[in-house]
């Protein structure tokens, strides 16, 4: 079976904004907005160790659609109604003929 997968639509039910930031020239950090729409937000809190082995509690995890921001890093924040998490983690898990299926940001 080689193709692509269907993406169960029902899941997204929360509106969401993924920002990208960077620094600029000056050292200021630049935000950007990569996506504005609905995604699957799951509030479990999780504990993950991070690179430095210390014990981070996680807040969240979206999941969208496809792939957001093609071939590049994604860091930054995402807003969820009034707050705003920062991104600690992201996936992109696979079809079976190697196109992206969604989107995945652990969220701090």
């Amino acid at each position: 079976m080689r193709g692509k997968l269907p993406f169960p639509q029902w899941i997204l039910n929360t509106p969401i904004k993924v920002y990208r930031t960077e620094l600029s020239d000056d050292g200021e950090a630049v935000e950007e907005i990569i996506f504005d729409g609905l995604a699957c937000y799951d509030e479990k809190m999780r504990q993950k160790l991070d690179k430095e082995r210390r014990l981070v509690t996680m807040s969240g995890k979206v999941i969208i659609k496809g792939d957001i921001l093609p071939g590049e890093l994604i860091e930054g924040f995402v807003q969820v109604g009034g707050a705003q998490r920062t991104i600690f983690s992201s996936s992109r898990p696979q079809n079976p003929d190697g196109s992206i299926f969604s989107t995945e940001l652990e969220l701090m």
